[in-house]
């Protein structure tokens, strides 16, 4: 989602709060759950939940090993869980031409660094880089190439752009703040 006027740009990011996230954090619970019950059950020598048969399952090594995967997911499940319930990965971009000030807020995991706040001038902002990779696992990365800083990506990479969408997106910007474009493929 994104705002725009003759003067200011406001593009906001969305973070860990979505609908694959969710899918996945459940996925892995739901799974990491069965793995625990058959090794818990293998253990105590009885089925638990009655659709899972440890009987055949001798505890050591098969239950103990289905018993370390059931925590081991348990605890990339909760991983998950945080980072959504957190929405790490969230906030905006700014950019004010009338100020000519651009800032760039990101919210990450709890801590000394859970706000990620950049401000810079954008005089100071050289280009706009594009990075496409293509291939299998094809991929556009938007970022600012800013004089002192580097380069600061603007999107992340699992964003589902069309290589269209996003040359779209970067002309917008680029006209907006009035720099080059730098294309990587």
């Amino acid at each position: 989602m994104s705002w725009q006027s003759e003067h200011i740009w406001i593009e906001v990011r969305t973070g860990s709060r979505k609908l694959s996230n969710f899918f996945w954090a459940l996925v892995v619970f739901l799974g990491s759950l069965g793995f625990l019950v058959v090794g818990t059950s293998s253990y105590l020598g009885k089925n638990l939940i009655s659709f899972f048969p440890s009987q055949q399952i001798l505890f050591f090594p098969q239950g103990i090993v289905m018993s370390f995967y059931g925590i081991a997911g348990l605890f990339i499940s909760s991983y998950l869980w945080c980072a959504i319930s957190l929405n790490v990965g969230s906030g905006y971009d700014r950019f004010d031409r009338k100020k000519g000030r651009g800032c760039i807020f990101r919210w990450g995991f709890p801590g000394k660094n859970r706000r990620i706040f950049l401000r810079f001038r954008l005089k100071d902002i050289q280009s706009i880089k594009l990075e496409v990779k293509e291939g299998i696992s094809a991929r556009c990365i938007l970022s600012l190439n800013i004089r002192g800083r580097g380069t600061i990506p603007l999107t992340r990479a699992d964003e589902n752009w069309t290589p269209r969408q996003m040359e779209e997106k970067v002309a917008e910007l680029a006209l907006f703040l009035r720099v080059p474009i730098e294309i990587e493929i």
